[in-house]
């Protein structure tokens, strides 16, 4: 079971209340950027794009604290930047396991054979790192050679003393479907909890714009590596979410779903859009025009938009919203490994375009000790 049975248990009840009480707009997990600082200069990223004097800043403790308390969500997702090179995130961790909070520390791992000292294994704890397929081509996408096998390391490392670890890939155009498929059977065999899966999202301030997804082409891809699936593989997500992937579900962007605190304050409208701030939660929820973002707005920003941020927690609205939508779930959870479809078995013969017009291990860093050298003098 990918998830445990606590943790399952604290979201449906927290959903339920919710329902319960009427709100059609409420938080399911927070997004909580401590920092932008990075050890990679990512091709599909922006955030490492910051000038310096705000790659050196950070949010305290209590400044994180506060913000889990003032949206009174059930899960926190702590990404960046990379935490673990925040200089208090051990603190930050204690803090919101001792609230009870469910945490997914994201990282790209770089730094965690060193840094799990720092921290102690919890049912509430679970280190999401960011692996974006095999080998050759997470090094691709990281802009770092090596940066597979050091990932690796950390990943053992953790599992060995007993570290919830789950794993989390973005893909982008000319993602090749049976190199995904066979990267779900190497994280299955090194023993992580689940996976998580979501297109990318054209981030302004990233270098490569050229490899973003529009929705057709996410929806076909998806359908080639989700159908037919092996019923060893465990996803880390909402399970109507990869049936929204597929083009199985339409949703509408729920940007409140997952709502996002960083060093800015609280960002209008959602993880991936900045436009504005808010100084508490309160006023984010209320201020936010959220009739201007999500497909169906007509915003262009939001055209081709499928990332988890925006509709995983659609998909959890959905679950609970009807006895409909919770049979739904159910039976996707159950039966998750019949998705057959004869189709999409012959998009898996089907040959796909090499990415290559744009190299971001040349372009971004010269080398990673370049990287380094770059990122330890902010």
């Amino acid at each position: 079971m990918p998830v445990p049975i606590s943790q399952m248990w604290t979201v449906a009840s927290y959903v339920v209340k919710q329902k319960l009480a009427g709100r059609k707009r409420y938080p399911l997990v927070l997004m909580l950027e401590p920092l932008f600082r990075c050890n990679l200069a990512c091709a599909g990223c922006g955030k490492i794009q910051y000038p310096a004097h705000i790659l050196k800043k950070e949010l305290t403790p209590e400044e994180c604290f506060r913000a889990v308390e003032e949206c009174g969500v059930p899960t926190v997702s702590i990404p960046g930047g990379e935490p673990l090179m925040h200089s208090q995130i051990d603190k930050i961790v204690e803090g919101l396991v001792a609230r009870k909070k469910y945490i997914y520390l994201c990282t790209n791992a770089l730094l965690l054979k060193e840094k799990l000292d720092l921290f102690k294994p919890s049912k509430y704890l679970t280190f999401s790192v960011h692996m974006d397929g095999q080998r050759d081509h997470h090094d691709f996408s990281v802009c770092r050679e090596g940066g597979y096998d050091l990932a690796m390391e950390g990943i053992r490392k953790a599992l060995k003393r007993g570290f919830r670890v789950t794993t989390n890939t973005t893909l982008f155009d000319g993602a090749d479907p049976n190199s995904v498929r066979a990267f779900f059977d190497e994280m299955m065999d090194l023993g992580v909890e689940g996976m998580m899966l979501s297109p990318g999202y054209s981030y302004d301030k990233a270098p490569d714009q050229k490899h973003f997804l529009g929705r057709a082409r996410t929806r076909r891809m998806f359908r080639a590596i989700l159908s037919n699936r092996k019923k060893s593989w465990r996803f880390n997500m909402s399970p109507l979410f990869p049936e929204f992937l597929m083009g199985k579900r339409d949703y509408a962007c729920t940007p409140w779903g997952m709502p996002t605190y960083n060093l800015f304050g609280w960002q209008k409208p959602c993880y991936l859009l900045q436009d504005g701030y808010a100084d508490t939660f309160k006023e984010l929820m209320a201020a936010t025009e959220w009739q201007n973002y999500g497909t169906e707005s007509g915003n262009p920003k939001c055209a081709n938009c499928m990332v988890h941020s925006g509709y995983e927690a659609s998909s959890v609205d959905d679950g609970f919203g009807s006895l409909r939508g919770f049979f739904a779930m159910v039976k996707a959870s159950v039966f998750s490994g019949t998705y057959k479809d004869e189709e999409a078995l012959q998009m898996l013969n089907e040959t796909t375009r090499p990415v290559h017009s744009y190299n971001p291990l040349v372009q971004i860093a010269e080398s990673p000790a370049h990287l380094e050298e770059t990122v330890s003098t902010i």
